[in-house]
């Protein structure tokens, strides 16, 4: 772990509040350089999923030119949320350090409890609806899609 990094993270996080933004800062680091940055944009620009961290690997993945960030570090002012750690397992980012745990960001007002909580609900009890369809034309279709997927030879497994 190294501090200046951390220290860089928490900077950003400060510097998003500023900004309008929310109290989020991320930094990824390849090879002892930091290669990204990114501070949580979500109420700036509208967008729910502008977290830190979706911001910084959206920007490593283009410095890189890569959709894989094998050897890359994230530094974050605060335990990733669901979509982010998703994300960052994506990313096949291999390491994550953190500073605020989610517990205090919880108690700032960012609590992503109910989504872990959702997460393991079965569909039919999620609060939000989510069902698959059935109709045997929409099944069929979409089954072509992996199909289709499975027999391009150009593809690029991710």
């Amino acid at each position: 772990m190294n501090n200046q990094y951390m220290l860089r993270a928490i900077h950003l996080a400060k510097q998003s509040i500023q900004d309008h933004g929310g109290p989020f800062g991320a930094v990824i680091v390849k090879d002892n350089h930091i290669i990204a940055e990114g501070g949580n944009c979500v109420t700036k620009n509208n967008d729910p999923t502008a977290h830190a961290e979706i911001v910084a690997i959206r920007q490593a993945a283009r410095k890189l030119q890569n959709f894989e960030l094998k050897g890359c570090v994230l530094y974050t002012s605060s335990e990733p949320c669901p979509m982010c750690l998703a994300a960052i397992y994506w990313a096949h980012i291999e390491h994550v350090y953190y500073a605020n745990s989610h517990v205090q960001a919880s108690e700032a007002g960012f609590d992503d409890s109910f989504i872990y909580q959702e997460l393991n609900q079965p569909h039919q009890e999620k609060q939000l609806a989510i069902e698959q369809c059935l109709a045997p034309e929409i099944l069929t279709s979409a089954k072509e899609i992996f199909q289709l997927w499975l027999q391009n030879k150009d593809k690029t497994i991710y």
